[in-house]
């Protein structure tokens, strides 16, 4: 017997046999625990084999998989190549992406659009023109009739471009729910302008803040929390020094930066917080004496383009102001605030062009951005296109002309809101309620016997003949109470309750009926008039 606690080499070896798997050490181990199986070899796996298995059977079930789509392959292949090709279209060819497909026009007048101009939304279209009036389209709010919800005449006519009417005297005014007028300046103390306004635009972040140019050769921007003076004033200068006119002013797109054209054909630029002296200058933009009726910031802010009065259009790199990066000529221009405006997607420039009356129509040029080479034209009208704008967020091209239309351009597909909410409405019924019926001779000194009454408007006979029951044919309001004038109160007011009601009313006792047939046996006999006479002649 062994004793308890002993431990020797052997029995180091016999465990080890254990671990390792050794069958010599088996049963000395099943005695020793009191049981037997445990101990038997360990399997073995072959890793390399398992991979190689996995990886042929990987290969039999894509091969599978294959064979099932080789059919439909080209198919798929086919359809990628169109995908890829129309995509590329559409990103390399820009004028797919002019919404011109569908117009409609909005009459405002008369004479010339001068102004045009849309909220940042897109939801209102402001128009002024020449004829002094500036009308307000709502989009939402108008049916296919294209009539403006308000119309107003501020001064003299109106001049500029985004997105509100300024006056073209010495105050600037701008239509809101109130109306603000800032004032003009004096000989001594110069708070405002002290001449006639060319052109104004909004600051495009602040939204308190736009930017006017007059011809008293400054040009100034504003807040609408302070009416009495101006923020800052800039002054463009000639190369001796000398005062010129600014006849365009805008913002760069970031708001940084003023730009102005001038009549001595220069561009001049200022930093917004510097109005001291230009940041940027090109003193030979454009033909002296010319005015340059428009500037446009590109999205991107590297690129300028200005729309000159020598029927020319321009860009600019404001990085490299001393040259044109290219230019357009032979584009006639007779009003002095035809525009030009960047595409959304930056690539493509449009401006207007001037015609005679009956010597052509007006067009929508648009050309590409790098070269200005001419891609695509809209044959407006047979009127000047003047003012011209391509709102980004509803992709639709605003276009005003010098017979007094509005035209809108858009696309259903490619366009959203704007026009597309209106021309889906029916109109309404016109109402000829203020119409007189017959003519009306006025004589105030006639004798009352000879005197007609006063004719009425239709509208206003309407509403007196409203309140008259009769004559509106009003019906009669239910009974209360007994009933008269061959009505029944309300508890008779069907059939079946007026003959119960009768029958209730009702005195006369029938029970017994040989009396009430013998109650007129005397009156027939005095009166034999149903009965008697027709049995008078027997020989019938």
């Amino acid at each position: 017997m062994a004793c308890e606690g002993s431990h020797s080499d052997d029995d180091d070896d016999d465990w080890f046999g254990v671990i390792t798997g050794d069958s010599s050490s088996d049963a000395d181990l099943s005695s020793v625990m009191g049981f037997s199986g445990f101990g038997k070899k360990a399997r073995t796996f072959d890793l390399e084999a398992m991979f190689e298995q996995t990886r042929r059977t990987a290969i039999e079930r894509s091969q599978h998989i294959l064979g099932h789509y080789s059919l439909i392959s080209p198919l798929l292949r086919s359809l990628k190549n169109s995908v890829d090709s129309e995509i590329f279209c559409h990103r390399g060819n820009p004028v797919k992406k002019i919404p011109d497909t569908h117009e409609i026009t909005l009459q405002h007048g008369s004479k010339s659009v001068s102004a045009l101009a849309l909220d940042p939304s897109g939801a209102r279209l402001v128009t002024g023109g020449y004829d002094y009036d500036v009308r307000f389209w709502d989009f939402a709010g108008m049916d296919a009739a294209l009539h403006a919800f308000r119309s107003l005449q501020p001064c003299e006519w109106c001049v500029t471009p985004h997105p509100s009417p300024v006056r073209s005297d010495k105050h600037s005014q701008i239509f809101c729910f109130e109306c603000h007028e800032f004032m003009n300046g004096d000989s001594y103390y110069i708070i405002g302008h002290t001449a006639m306004l060319n052109g104004g635009c909004w600051h495009p972040k602040i939204k308190e803040e736009f930017l006017t140019c007059s011809n008293d050769g400054t040009v100034r921007t504003w807040d609408l929390n302070s009416e009495k003076k101006h923020k800052s004033v800039f002054k463009p200068r000639s190369l001796q020094g000398k005062r010129v006119t600014p006849t365009c002013c805008t913002y760069s797109r970031d708001g940084k930066l003023i730009a102005a054209g001038c009549q001595d054909g220069t561009i001049q630029i200022w930093d917004r917080n510097l109005s001291v002296h230009t940041k940027f200058h090109c003193r030979q933009a454009h033909a002296a004496g010319s005015d340059t009726t428009c500037l446009a910031f590109s999205y991107d802010g590297v690129t300028l383009a200005s729309r000159g009065g020598d029927d020319t259009l321009k860009t600019w790199d404001i990085r490299n102001f001393r040259k044109p990066l290219a230019a357009v000529t032979g584009l006639t221009s007779f009003f002095p605030m035809t525009d030009c405006c960047f595409s959304p997607d930056d690539k493509l420039l449009l401006t207007g062009t001037s015609v005679k009356k009956d010597e052509g129509n007006g067009k929508l040029l648009f050309f590409e951005r790098e070269s200005l080479r001419k891609v695509y034209e809209i044959e407006v009208a047979d009127a000047s296109v003047v003012r011209c704008l391509w709102h980004p967020k509803l992709n639709q091209i605003m276009v005003g002309t010098g017979n007094g239309l509005a035209k809108v351009y858009y696309d259903p597909v490619k366009s959203q809101r704007g026009a597309m909410l209106c021309v889906v409405k029916s109109k309404r019924k016109e109402k000829h309620a203020e119409t007189l019926t017959q003519d009306y001779i006025i004589t105030p000194h006639a004798l009352p016997m000879f005197r007609e009454a006063r004719q009425r408007s239709t509208r206003k006979q309407l509403e007196k003949d409203r309140l008259d029951p009769v004559r509106s044919h009003k019906p009669e309001p239910p009974m209360s109470g007994p009933g008269r004038g061959g009505r029944v109160a309300a508890h008779g007011g069907t059939l079946s309750s007026f003959i119960v009601k009768n029958i209730a009313l009702d005195k006369t006792d029938d029970s017994n009926p040989r009396e009430a047939i013998l109650r007129h046996a005397k009156e027939a006999a005095e009166n034999p008039y149903w009965v008697a006479p027709a049995y008078k002649q027997k020989n019938i």
